[in-house]
């Protein structure tokens, strides 16, 4: 299938309570890419991921965002769900009394009518989400517990990848999902995000560690700085950050 453009980013600036995060950023990402982005703290990589998903305190003060040849710049983050865009955050939020499968029937019928698509009923959607669980390697007890409450961290970041393939997003957007996880919940997760991939989405992970990408292998790698990308490069570029850390951006 032919590569298409998905996602442009074009010179945005962006800054929180008048201070400057992001700098004249600029990133072009096309179907079927896995893009990851590195840096250290505080480079505007979680910014640049709710700027994207449209968080409303993030303020747009230059540039432009375009997906599916569409500006995006000023939509709402419900329209851009609705369009294909997906946010797993870094720390996912507990939502007491709302069950898991409430949340992911409502969530996914709600893109269905935002695309003139047929409601699913209850039943129908049970199937679908059973065949998802199967994927990912997700018990089926976890259906019926409220989102999120009393889960792990590991528990967490996989009911995040479920949400990701019941919505079945064109730009999933996966915030630190490695973060706090041990090895084996790294490498069911990896393996479930794998699995669900296909080439008419792109995925952008933000990442500190290379060992995420030992699982998940990118496309690109970006080393963002001072709210900018400064690098890229293919994923040996992740492996050299391991290895000097990030001295390697004075060469730059």
């Amino acid at each position: 299938m032919k590569q298409q453009e998905l996602i442009r980013i074009v010179d945005l600036n962006v800054s929180v309570n008048g201070i400057n995060v992001l700098n004249n950023l600029n990133l072009t990402i096309k179907t079927g890419e896995i893009h990851a982005i590195m840096g250290p703290n505080g480079s505007g990589k979680s910014t640049l991921s709710k700027v994207i998903a449209g968080h409303p305190n993030y303020q747009i003060t230059k540039g432009s965002i375009f997906f599916k040849g569409k500006d995006i710049t000023w939509m709402d983050p419900e329209t851009r769900a609705h369009e294909g865009i997906f946010l797993a955050f870094q720390y996912p939020i507990e939502i007491p009394g709302v069950s898991n499968t409430d949340f992911l029937r409502l969530a996914y019928n709600s893109k269905r009518k935002a695309n003139n698509l047929p409601e699913m009923d209850p039943l129908a959607f049970f199937e679908t989400l059973s065949d998802k669980l199967n994927t990912i390697n997700m018990d089926s007890k976890f259906l019926g517990r409220n989102v999120n409450e009393g889960f792990s961290g590991g528990e967490k970041k996989k009911n995040e990848i479920l949400q990701m393939s019941i919505l079945d997003p064109c730009l999933s957007i996966l915030d630190e999902t490695d973060s706090g996880l041990d090895i084996d919940a790294l490498r069911v997760i990896a393996s479930g995000i794998n699995k669900l991939f296909h080439q008419e989405q792109s995925i952008i992970l933000i990442t500190h560690y290379q060992r995420l990408l030992d699982y998940i292998e990118p496309t690109f790698v970006h080393i963002m700085h001072e709210g900018r990308i400064k690098q890229t490069g293919n994923a040996n570029l992740a492996v050299e950050l391991e290895a000097k850390g990030y001295d390697i951006l004075n060469s730059v």
